[in-house]
């Protein structure tokens, strides 16, 4: 006589055949590698067309299709139309590349399919730990320090700015709220620093106008006897400053704050130190590295490891020197999540449980990528690779010296190169105009990717070299596209001109 459980129906979602689609996954696997090897023959970025777009206006499927015919579909309309970060030629804003490896260990993690959010009694949480210890021993941040791996600086600038206002609002935040502060809260950074700051002031409920912006000098570092002033003013209005926000590098120049001024400002005055060190705080792996000192000494560190550590999308992580404050600003426990009092089980075990420290319960297993490519390449020859990437920073800023129809428009401190084409018979605005159109020019072609950006009010042409496939000839071909893009359009606006 049969159960009822043997004759009841049985459906899954695994493959009906696993042999087809293990064949399928090998093709899958061979495809991408010869993708990435033969990345320079496609260009840096194309457009997708109109038929592609209406491709993606499909109704709801409601039944099966073949995991070959799906595939099949993502090489003709996803797989061509990318953002274009892979090639050895982008260089917009400031995006990293990925490492093969890494694209390796997101399936491997995908597979395993881990919540690295709770729980110790499973690897994830234990490769996460070693992971921070690494990301601490290579920025000289102290190892007692807690960390959390993020999905970029966005999440990690929150969380940190989430536990200075916390250990600084003088109450218990998290049960009477902000609007029970005796005082406003304010909190300072240049005029410089990334949008992810204010967007993480206003989501923590101090609201935009307690940023305080603080002009920058010719480098475009903070103006520290400007930041003085304006704690002194704010403390004698009865504001309750708070928090200082040091940038290791800023997404228009490339340029670092002076982080030890900084450090001995805010231990004098009683103010959390934070740094926003989304790419350059890296540069601690290179000969460079004079100019993150004083970063060690931040009460919290926002890093990205997706922009110049290379890696895959997505994977930042924030650093706070005080583990205990950093807990206090998360650590709720429910009953269903509670520790085991026995010795044994899933939720018994010494290390602390990830969700104490962020604002997810359920988090992906970042962690493997950076494992695995720190493990395969090494942290020298990361800080390499970073080098060669200033380096050629340089070598751009050179060409561009020693170019008669370009002008550099900023400082070359690190691996951001801001310039134009320069036209002596244009205006502002239509020298403005001009590089827009080269810089959609150098787009649309896919020649190469740059973006833009206004320094001191005049349009740029914006390069941020964090690609490790990029070689020093790459610079020669923009350098010359960028001439010769300038020279066609500069015609054409001269001919609009005479015909207005």
């Amino acid at each position: 006589m049969y159960k009822v459980s043997q004759i009841l129906p049985h459906e899954t979602l695994d493959p009906d055949d696993w042999d087809s689609f293990r064949k399928l996954g090998h093709r899958m696997v061979d495809d991408m590698l010869d993708y990435l090897e033969s990345i320079r023959e496609r260009p840096a970025w194309q457009r997708a067309p109109e038929e592609i777009k209406r491709f993606f206006i499909a109704d709801l499927p409601r039944e099966s299709q073949t995991a070959e015919d799906i595939y099949e579909e993502f090489l003709e309309y996803v797989l061509p139309y990318p953002i274009g970060n892979i090639h050895p030629r982008f260089w917009g804003w400031v995006f990293g590349t990925g490492t093969v490896l890494g694209a390796m260990a997101e399936f491997l993690a995908a597979v395993m399919n881990t919540n690295a959010g709770d729980m110790d009694h499973h690897s994830a949480n234990h490769v996460e730990k070693q992971v921070l210890t690494w990301i601490k021993e290579m920025l000289g941040y102290p190892v007692s320090a807690s960390g959390l791996l993020t999905s970029g600086c966005s999440a990690a600038n929150l969380i940190a700015l989430i536990v200075a206002r916390n250990a600084k609002a003088g109450y218990d935040l998290r049960s009477e709220g902000i609007k029970s502060g005796a005082k406003q809260m304010v909190l300072y950074a240049s005029e410089e620093i990334h949008s992810s700051i204010q967007k993480a002031i206003e989501i923590i409920g101090l609201g935009n106008q307690a940023l305080r912006r603080i002009p920058v000098d010719h480098d475009f570092q903070m103006n520290i006897p400007d930041l003085v002033a304006a704690v002194h003013k704010d403390r004698e209005s009865g504001k309750e400053p708070f928090c200082v926000i040091g940038a290791a590098g800023t997404t228009n120049t490339a340029a670092f704050d002076d982080l030890g001024r900084l450090a001995d400002f805010c231990s004098e005055e009683d103010l959390w130190f934070h740094v926003d060190g989304a790419f350059g705080a890296w540069a601690a792996l290179t000969s460079s590295k004079n100019a993150v000192v004083g970063m060690e000494r931040a009460d919290s560190l926002a890093i990205d490891l997706h922009k110049w550590m290379y890696l895959q999308y997505d994977i930042g992580c924030v650093l706070v020197r005080n583990a205990a404050l950093h807990k206090d600003a998360f650590f709720l426990r429910p009953a269903y999540l509670e520790r085991a009092a026995s010795e044994k089980g899933m939720t018994s075990g010494d290390l602390p449980w990830l969700t104490d420290y962020g604002f997810q319960l359920s988090r992906n297993f970042q962690a493997l990528k950076a494992w695995m490519s720190i493990k395969e390449h090494g942290s020298r020859k990361i800080g390499r690779l970073i080098e060669q990437n200033i380096n050629q920073a340089k070598f751009l800023a050179d060409q561009i010296r020693d170019s008669k129809q370009l002008e550099l428009m900023a400082p070359v401190s690190l691996n951001v190169v801001c310039f134009r084409y320069f036209s002596p018979e244009f205006s502002e605005g239509r020298m403005d105009k001009l590089n827009q159109e080269i810089m959609a020019e150098l787009q649309e072609s896919g020649i190469a990717v740059v973006s833009g950006t206004r320094i001191k009010g005049r349009f740029a042409l914006h390069v941020a070299i964090t690609n490790h496939r990029s070689a020093f000839s790459d610079f020669e071909i923009l350098v010359g596209e960028v001439v010769k893009l300038g020279e066609q359009i500069s015609k054409d606006l001269m001919k609009d001109r005479h015909n207005e």
